[in-house]
């Protein structure tokens, strides 16, 4: 794939992640504070819950990145950590999840 094609890819994923936020109900409109994003732990997991972390992080990371025309980051691996967080929450995660598997597999191919 191509990296405009990629960049187009990435561009509906990150607007199908949004609606799938906003479907579950997940999606927030107060930002959490300053220190809460500036957290160093991976995603800011002491502080943000999973899908806070999605939105106002990894959203707002991505949006600039895609809109500039790349270059897109080389790798990602944020699936795993939402299979572990929403597997006890009773949340029907499985379409999130899955945009988010696709997310990773986009961004790690060669």
């Amino acid at each position: 794939m191509s990296d405009p094609e990629r960049i187009d890819r990435a561009a509906d994923l990150l607007l199908e992640l949004e609606a799938e936020l906003r479907r579950l109900g997940l999606w927030e409109e107060a930002r959490p504070s300053d220190e809460a994003l500036a957290s160093p732990l991976p995603f800011c997991c002491d502080t943000l819950s999973f899908p806070q972390w999605l939105q106002f992080v990894f959203l707002e990371r991505m949006k600039p990145l895609i809109e500039a025309g790349g270059p897109l980051p080389g790798q990602c691996g944020i699936a795993p950590m939402a299979e572990e967080w929403f597997a006890g929450s009773g949340i029907e995660s499985k379409r999130l999840l899955r945009l988010l598997r696709d997310f990773d597999e986009l961004l790690t191919q060669d």
